[in-house]
């Protein structure tokens, strides 16, 4: 076995940010590097920012990111001494920290005992209520029949929440209201789970109403110090999964974060830790009860980071070479305030579907006070096979205010073209006087539509002032790549009073007309633009001073597709067809793919009748369900998908026909 006081090369066994962010890390302290990649993230930015990286082939994360064998292996073939797991994946498997360490490897997490320990949220709850630490009460479901389970749900009170007790990250969670409901969540969960952790061990417990999600972040060394780094609050979710972080939390006093640290250190006390963990709490009226422990490095690290300055990859390191937790992390304090904003390639508008293909641009400017750590960059894919974050986009600032409009504002100015993002909920969220006034909990995003929430920036009249940018735009990329006449101004006619005209579909209004001329002086004329002057118009940006003020718009189209960063945000337009172009005739009871992915199970067959809403087809896309609805009640006239199949985005799944 390696000498755990000494580290030279580290295989991180995970993609994407978390590669790199580790990586960072291990250059600075001097440390190699190994990145290990499947065939979709062959050309990702993680790959080549190691110094040496290994195919492992396949797609699916069981050929590739859970095969412990092909991860050892990588490790021998590359001289790497240590492996660190990231988050996710094989990180909180117990087998696989016990692989590494029996290879001879140093292994740079929690000992696999306590990862076996806390694996199981079931398991950790007793050892919980053991040490006395208050803890919801919770049912194992395994083997129970269909009147077993319903009385036990019944003695908790609905509504009960259905839960994995591996893994974490939302999967495997599913919210029951009624005894109506519970089978179906638990089969879901079930298979959910089994997909994701590869373990379908579920349970049910109470289900609070409006709490707020509370985690402590713990760090242990091997000489006996465990020490609270202060709390972080997650209460911002969707489907369980957070999407928002800060610390410290609003909600909390001196007092609480003292008793909440107190139970977390205690916590990992009990499974004899080491390393980095996370005691995660669910806090509600003066109370708190403990959820579970990530037995890893968080994706939200960075909020404690930043308001202690600590580099908890750094401390993961030092502990793993057996060095004790230096003063700078036994005596940490508190200094500012730090927000976390998820980015994500999902549409909240469409129940938070998540969104693949090509990320044309991806940039954000610099002096925003910003970090940001991406898995991604301009020219990126994103695929089905992973989890769809882009970026985790972090603000610090002496006040938590201050932050708050940091991180907005950072966020509106970024170029995110090609993808539909969560990036206009998060601002709306980040603004929003609930969230400034610390009025949160975990049903934020219940309270407060997200469809409201993602709505476009800017007023429909902005939208059509950005839409003549585009046409200029438009136009002098026309002009600079005309072989003729590419010195006279756009838009000049021998006849006055034929004007250029382009239509766009913009995300507010359904066809926008610019209509404009530009004389021989290059004045221009645009109808509904009584004031508006051009000063300078080129293919990338163009400048118009409306009503003696000047607006600036940064312009990129790829296609059809014109992107605007102007003075009103981020503006997404389509150049419609001069003619309409032939469409096919469809039922308009299809029900299509929203995503590509895997078919898990079609629920009806031809001739059935259905319901309006009620589930047709389960897919699993980006590792999670999501049940497809009957678009209105009828009969099912034709199923194309089989379960199994792999479908295309827009592919048509079932038909479903008038009653």
């Amino acid at each position: 076995m390696n000498d755990p006081s000494r580290i030279d090369r580290v295989l991180v066994a995970n993609r994407g940010e978390i590669a790199r962010r580790i990586f960072s890390t291990c250059r600075r302290m001097g440390l190699g590097t190994v990145a290990v990649y499947s065939d979709p993230d062959a050309s990702a930015p993680y790959v080549t920012e190691a110094d040496v990286a290994v195919a492992l082939g396949g797609a699916a994360p069981a050929e590739s990111y859970l095969s412990i064998e092909k991860i050892i292996d990588a490790a021998r073939r590359t001289g790497a001494d240590a492996v660190h797991p990231g988050y996710g994946f094989l990180a909180e498997n117990a087998a696989f920290a016990e692989a590494v360490i029996d290879a001879g490897l140093t292994w740079i997490g929690p000992p696999p005992e306590a990862i076996a320990t806390m694996g199981s949220k079931l398991e950790s709850k007793r050892l919980m209520e053991q040490a006395g630490i208050p803890t919801l009460n919770a049912i194992d479901v395994t083997g129970l029949d269909h009147d077993t389970l319903a009385k036990a749900a019944e003695e908790i009170g609905y509504p009960v929440l259905v839960k994995a007790s591996a893994g974490g990250g939302g999967k495997g969670m599913r919210i029951v209201p009624s005894p109506d409901g519970l089978s179906e969540a638990v089969e879901s969960a079930r298979r959910e789970a089994a997909g994701a952790f590869g373990d379908d061990t579920l349970f049910i417990e109470r289900y609070l109403d409006s709490p707020r999600h509370i985690e402590i972040q713990v760090f242990a060394d091997r000489h006996g110090n465990t020490v609270s780094l202060f709390e972080r609050e997650c209460s911002i979710q969707r489907r369980h999964q957070k999407i928002i972080e800060e610390a410290p939390s609003p909600a909390i006093d001196e007092e609480t974060r003292r008793r909440m640290g107190e139970a977390a250190t205690a916590a990992a006390r009990a499974v004899g830790y080491v390393g980095a963990g996370t005691v995660e709490f669910l806090y509600q009226d003066g109370e708190f009860f403990f959820l579970e422990m990530n037995t890893r490095l968080q994706v939200e690290h960075p909020v404690t980071e930043l308001i202690t300055g600590l580099d908890l990859v750094r401390l993961q390191l030092l502990v793993a070479m057996g060095e004790p937790l230096p003063p700078e992390a036994t005596g940490a304090r508190i200094r500012g305030h730090a927000i976390e904003a998820r980015l994500y390639a999902e549409d909240p508008a469409n129940g938070f579907l998540p969104v693949t293909g090509h990320l044309a641009e991806f940039h954000f400017p610099y002096g925003t006070g910003l970090r940001v750590d991406s898995g991604v960059e301009r020219g990126s894919e994103v695929t089905d096979h992973y989890d769809p974050m882009l970026a985790k986009v972090i603000a610090w600032a002496p006040t938590r205010e201050e932050a708050a409009r940091v991180l907005a504002s950072g966020l509106e100015r970024a170029r995110i073209h090609g993808l539909v993002t969560n990036r206009n909920l998060l601002v709306r969220v980040l603004r929003h006087p609930d969230f400034i006034a610390g009025n949160t909990d975990t049903h934020f995003l219940e309270r407060h539509d997200p469809v409201e929430l993602s709505r476009p920036f800017g007023t429909t009249e902005e939208e059509r002032r950005a839409a003549l940018a585009a046409a200029l735009a438009i136009q002098a990329a026309n002009r600079r790549d005309a072989k003729v006449l590419g010195t006279l101004p756009s838009g000049w006619r021998n006849v006055p009073s034929q004007p250029q005209a382009v239509r766009f579909r913009g995300e507010q209004i359904d066809e926008i007309e610019i209509r404009y001329m530009f004389d021989r002086r290059g004045a221009l004329t645009a109808e509904g633009f009584p004031a508006v002057r051009p000063l300078e118009v080129t293919p990338e940006r163009v400048t118009v001073e409306v009503d003696g003020m000047l607006e600036a718009y940064d312009v990129a189209r790829y296609g059809d597709d014109v992107y605007l960063d102007g003075p009103a945000g981020p503006m997404r337009l389509a150049v419609m067809p001069r003619f309409p172009e032939y469409e096919t005739e469809e039922d308009p009871g299809s029900l299509h793919a929203p995503m590509p992915g895997k078919v898990v199970r079609v629920e009806v067959t031809e001739g059935q009748a259905v319901s309006e809403g009620q589930v047709l087809v389960v897919m699993e896309a980006m590792k999670m369900e999501h049940a497809l609805r009957a678009p209105h009640a009828g009969v099912v006239t034709e199923v194309r998908a089989r379960d199994g199949d792999q479908v295309a985005a827009n592919e048509i799944l079932v038909v479903v026909g008038e009653p």
